[in-house]
């Protein structure tokens, strides 16, 4: 008889072998005395396996992570985990309640890792996440959307220089990979100073759902977990195309100030010389183009028509073949409406 696995214990908490449990971490005590807590839901499998993290609600506006987190948790496939899934719906609490970005320190906790237990109130959330959860994990995916008054394709961010994080993308299989320099202070770059891999997740609108990102950043979840042997391949379909690889990107501003009509989406595919958008001010005396300066895909931009001079408009990404990148949006559009996994039952 093959020995029981060990429990896992995490935050005070023990969980056996084969359940699941949340757990709260104690974080802060607002002003008037409410106390704060992070929290923490955890499978332990049956089965030894990886140690994986999904985190969502960094930037608390970006509640498209939170419903990919809560749709994942009620897929079937978590029934047998081999290894264990720590998972955090909502990282940034305070943000979150305030559909704010920031934390009420006014500090984006995206740029204050790896943290101080005795620093800010940005600092200790950032201290305490990087300790308790992602240097316990093999590997993490983290969940963002754009900024309010934005939207994202959905797409996976990787850092130049890891084969191994562009396997997973790949097999993600989100329309885009992009290609993202790690910046000081982020959880991937505090990450990879402690020798963890994380996957950054970007897809759809802050403060807004979005059914195929959600759908998107599903899928691709349970895919690198059946990937890396922690869940069985049933239900869960390859992706039907090749993600685009996109080595650069350019956010395209706003030339002047006034009102913009824009005639290309996220996802849209643009030659050279397109015309993007055009910038009209009130009177309608005077219009500017915005044009692409290279082929490319669009992989996020603002859907506010009102703009000042220098506002980010579109984030376009270079592209190899225009072709192959028109394909790969089309075809994560088709497979996700008809996939089975998503039936009505299983996404109420």
């Amino acid at each position: 008889m093959p020995k029981n696995r060990a429990a896992f214990k995490f935050g005070g908490a023990t969980i056996a072998a084969g359940t699941r449990q949340t757990v709260d971490l104690p974080v802060s005590v607002l002003s008037d005395h409410t106390p704060v807590a992070m929290s923490v839901h955890v499978i332990h499998g049956k089965v030894d396996g990886p140690t994986m993290f999904v985190s969502a609600g960094i930037h608390g506006d970006e509640v498209i992570g939170v419903e990919i987190v809560r749709r994942l948790l009620r897929a079937s496939n978590l029934k047998s985990v081999r290894g264990t899934l720590i998972v955090i719906p909502i990282v940034n609490a305070f943000g979150f309640i305030n559909h704010s970005r920031y934390l009420p320190d006014r500090r984006d906790l995206n740029r204050m890792f790896p943290g101080t237990a005795g620093g800010s109130l940005a600092s200790r959330l950032a201290h305490l996440f990087l300790n308790e959860i992602v240097a316990r994990c093999d590997l993490g995916i983290d969940l963002h959307s754009a900024a309010i008054h934005r939207t994202n394709l959905p797409q996976v961010r990787i850092s130049p220089d890891n084969k191994y994080t562009a396997e997973l993308a790949e097999v993600f299989g989100a329309p885009v990979i992009l290609q993202s320099p790690l910046r000081e202070g982020s959880l991937r770059g505090a990450a990879k100073d402690i020798g963890k891999d994380v996957l950054l997740f970007e897809a759809g609108e802050g403060l807004r759902f979005d059914e195929m990102s959600v759908r998107a950043g599903v899928a691709g979840i349970l895919r690198v977990m059946r990937h890396i042997g922690m869940v069985s391949g049933r239900g869960i379909a390859k992706p039907n195309g090749t993600p685009q690889y996109c080595g650069s990107s350019k956010w395209l501003r706003a030339p002047a100030g006034g009102l913009i009509r824009t005639f290309r989406a996220d996802g849209d595919v643009v030659a050279q010389g397109d015309v993007m958008a055009v910038v009209a001010d009130p009177f309608g005396e005077q219009e500017m183009e915005i044009l692409a300066p290279f082929d490319g895909i669009v992989v996020g931009r603002a859907v506010m028509p009102v703009v000042n001079e220098g506002d980010a408009v579109f984030h376009l990404a270079r592209v190899k073949s225009m072709a192959n990148a028109e394909g790969a949006v089309e075809d994560l559009s088709d497979q996700l409406a008809d996939d089975p996994l998503f039936d009505e039952d299983e996404i109420i």
